[in-house]
């Protein structure tokens, strides 16, 4: 498929609410595709739509060792959060710098997949962190708002 430009802090889109969506077209599919191939380009983890300048509900996520096991979520919506854990966050959307963000250790969100059909998607860990974070997007939240401290420089890989 395609590599689609990741927008970064201080482009407007990425504040702003997203849309559902009501039935899966070719061109979701597309973005879809465009979007697993992007986040795996990137080495990231997630990927919501607005971070490729579109204001649609879709988030993909890989958290797997491999890279080979991607979640994809449309409509994503929160049903269940418990537990703590801060650890530092990074996005692809603010590239050179992480910080410490805390979230719920557990996530239990309900969304559609590619066939529209409902799923629940249950995790903790890195898994609860990335659904929060991509979830976050869909609303125009940065975890930059959620950091606790400073933005730390992440070493640049050679």
């Amino acid at each position: 498929m395609a590599l689609r430009t990741i927008r970064k802090m201080g482009d407007e889109i990425l504040t702003k609410p997203c849309r559902e969506i009501t039935e899966m077209k070719h061109r979701t599919k597309v973005l879809i595709r465009d979007m697993l191939d992007t986040m795996y380009e990137s080495n990231g983890v997630g990927l919501a739509a607005p971070q490729v300048g579109i204001l649609k509900k879709v988030v993909v996520i890989d958290v797997s060792e491999e890279g080979d096991c991607p979640l994809v979520l449309i409509n994503p919506e929160i049903l269940e959060l418990s537990g703590e854990q801060t650890d530092q966050e990074a996005c692809l959307s603010v590239p050179g710098v992480s910080g410490a963000v805390t979230r719920a250790n557990y996530a239990k969100v309900k969304a559609y997949n590619e066939d529209m059909q409902e799923i629940i998607i249950e995790g903790e860990g890195l898994l609860a962190r990335a659904l929060q974070h991509e979830i976050d997007h869909l609303s125009g939240i940065l975890y930059v708002s959620k950091v606790e401290g400073e933005l730390q420089p992440v070493p640049q890989e050679e």
